[in-house]
C-alpha cells in the first residue's frame, strides 16, 4: 500500500492517495478521481507538492462503494506502531518531504534525495504513496547531531504552516484558473550505479512536474 514505518516514532496518521486507494480496496486512480470531485476533502497537509490527508478524515468518506475495509484500516495501523489520530489539522505537528527538508538545510532537493541514499541523513518517519516523509523535529535534531547548518526562517515557516500548494494535476470540477508563470527548468543531474535511489527520485519529481526527460548514459 506504499506505506513503511521506518523507525519507532510517535506520529500522526496519514494517508496518501496509495494508502486511501490500499483503505477501500479500489485503484488509486480512484482516490485521486474522488480528489478531484470534492469526495475527498481538502488534503490535510501539502509536503513537497503531494498531498496528504488525516486518517480522520479520510475515514469520513462515505456512500456506495466508499467504505472502509475494517481488516486493511488494522492492517494500516498497525504498520505504524508509533502512530496516533488528529482530530483537526490545526493539531497536525510539522510534517516535511525531500523540498522541504532541502530549504530547511540550504541545499536542494536532489542533494537531500543523495543523502538519504547514502544514509546520511535521519530516516524517514514514514513512506507514503512512495515519497518519503519526516517530522521536522526529525529533521532539526539530526542536522544538530551532524553540525549542518539550518535555515531558522524556513523553520519558522514550517513551524507557522507555510508551505508551497499542491502541484496542479489532472482536471479539476471547478473553473480553472489561469495558467502558472513558467519556472527555469530543472537543473541536470548525473548519477552513478550507487545513486539508484536518487536517480528515480529525481526522475520522478522531474516527470510529475510535466517535464520530459532524456537519459544520455556516459562512462
Amino acid at each position: 500500500m506504499g506505506k513503511v514505518l521506518m523507525h519507532q516514532a510517535r506520529v500522526p496518521y496519514l494517508l496518501g492517495h496509495a494508502e486511501i486507494a490500499f483503505l477501500f480496496g479500489v485503484e488509486r486512480q480512484t482516490s485521486q478521481k474522488w480528489r478531484t470531485s470534492g469526495t475527498l476533502a481538502t488534503p490535510d497537509l501539502v509536503a513537497s507538492g503531494n498531498p496528504y490527508w488525516l486518517l480522520t478524515t479520510v475515514l469520513q468518506i462515505r456512500g456506495g462503494d466508499r467504505q472502509a475495509d475494517q481488516q486493511r484500516l488494522a492492517a494500516y495501523r498497525a504498520g505504524i506502531p508509533g502512530g496516533y489520530d488528529v482530530q483537526d489539522r490545526e493539531h497536525l505537528p510539522a510534517v516535511v518531504g525531500i523540498q522541504e527538508v532541502g530549504r530547511v538545510l540550504g541545499k536542494d532537493a536532489q542533494a537531500v534525495s543523495r543523502w538519504r541514499n547514502r544514509r546520511r541523513i535521519a530516516e524517514a518517519d514514514l513512506v507514503l504513496s512512495g515519497s518519503p516523509l519526516w517530522l521536522l523535529e526529525t529533521i532539526l535534531a539530526d542536522a544538530r547531531q551532524r553540525q549542518r547548518t539550518l535555515v531558522p526562517t524556513e523553520v519558522a515557516r514550517l513551524r507557522a504552516g507555510q508551505r508551497a500548494p499542491q502541484k496542479p494535476r489532472g482536471r479539476r470540477h471547478h473553473t480553472p484558473a489561469a495558467p502558472p508563470a513558467h519556472e527555469p527548468l530543472p537543473s541536470s543531474q548525473v548519477f552513478s550505479a550507487a545513486d539508484q535511489t536518487a536517480a528515480a527520485e529525481f526522475l520522478a519529481s522531474v516527470l510529475a512536474q510535466g517535464y520530459s526527460v532524456v537519459i544520455k548514459p556516459q562512462r
